[in-house]
């Protein structure tokens, strides 16, 4: 049942205020650009890890709420905080999927400096078996959900898409009865290929402020033979995954990107189309990481989202 018009349905848990440590920025008020077509409920707990919860902010449309929804998985370099959503906010994500009544969950799988890449990707599952579960209480339809990403949180959305994890209906804990599947799929300049990114392996690129042996190896790539590091980079590769029948996607890329090769959206869209998979691809020729008009693209995602989660029977 569809929410009632501006009326946010009831939280299966309380929005939270926390204290932001060890990334001082994220506190300054940022006040992103937005149109405030949402309500927004912070630090809602959809999992826990090693002790520690993980959370998310849910966006409800203030109008004409569908049933349909978007996890928004947040990631900047494969680290996830307010930084990355005010980003996220401030780009006009939220408001260009809120305003076709879509509600929003931004997830954050956590970071790459307590966290692996695949561990990220089980926490991205996680969030989808806790928003399924609870899909009644937040007033949308468990077939209707569609994932989002951004440069890291875009390709830790293609890797959670291509990696759907079944349900167990005999399951003891309810959350796992849930099957981890999605109806569509929308990334942004998306790392795809570790094995091959623009000419080196991904392991052996160097990046300002970021380990990328930590994304593979929780201790990073001392002691880890060859075969090891490559078997990692193969794993976290969407492109390289075995697929057998994915869901649709669209992916956006700048042909100027110096940070995530134009071509990783290519090999993603050929891996997709060889499984029998539809992949629509746009290319922004003067485009970078990212670039100015974008907005205008992500609104082309917003509405691209909306007619595939429409379309799906609920």
């Amino acid at each position: 049942m569809t929410p009632p018009e501006s009326t946010p349905p009831v939280e299966p848990r309380h929005d939270s205020a926390v204290e932001i440590l060890y990334r001082p920025a994220a506190l300054l008020s940022m006040r992103p650009k937005t149109r405030g077509t949402y309500t927004q409920h912070r630090n809602v707990v959809y999992a826990e890890a090693c002790g520690a919860g993980l959370i998310m902010d849910v966006f409800y449309p203030l109008r004409n709420a569908s049933g349909s929804a978007v996890v928004d998985v947040i990631g900047s370099g494969w680290m996830a905080d307010r930084i990355a959503l005010n980003e996220h906010i401030g780009l006009g994500a939220v408001d260009a999927l809120c305003d076709r009544g879509l509600t929003v969950f931004a997830v954050s799988p956590g970071s790459v400096t307590l966290f692996t890449g695949l561990q990220m990707v089980h926490h991205v599952h996680a969030a989808l078996r806790h928003i399924k579960h609870h899909g009644a209480d937040y007033g949308i339809h468990p077939r209707r959900i569609g994932i989002l990403g951004a440069s890291a949180g875009g390709h830790l959305a293609a890797m959670a898409a291509l990696t759907p994890q079944p349900g167990h209906p005999a399951a003891r804990p309810p959350l796992r009865r849930w099957a981890t599947d999605v109806a569509a799929v929308a990334v942004l300049f998306p790392p795809t290929d570790l094995v091959e990114y623009g000419g080196a392996r991904f392991d052996q690129i160097q990046i300002e402020g970021f380990d990328p042996g930590r994304l593979l190896f929780r201790d990073g790539l001392d002691g880890k033979s060859e075969a090891e590091v490559l078997e990692k980079l193969t794993a976290l590769s969407p492109a390289r995954l075995p697929v057998a029948t994915p869901p649709p996607f669209m992916i956006v890329q700048g042909k100027k990107d110096l940070i995530v090769p134009w071509k990783q959206a290519e090999k993603l869209a050929a891996a997709l189309r060889r499984a029998g998979g539809l992949a629509t691809v746009r290319y922004h020729e003067t485009g970078g990481h990212p670039w100015p008009d974008i907005h205008k693209d992500i609104g082309d995602m917003a509405c691209w989202l909306d007619e595939r989660l429409g379309a799906v029977p609920a």
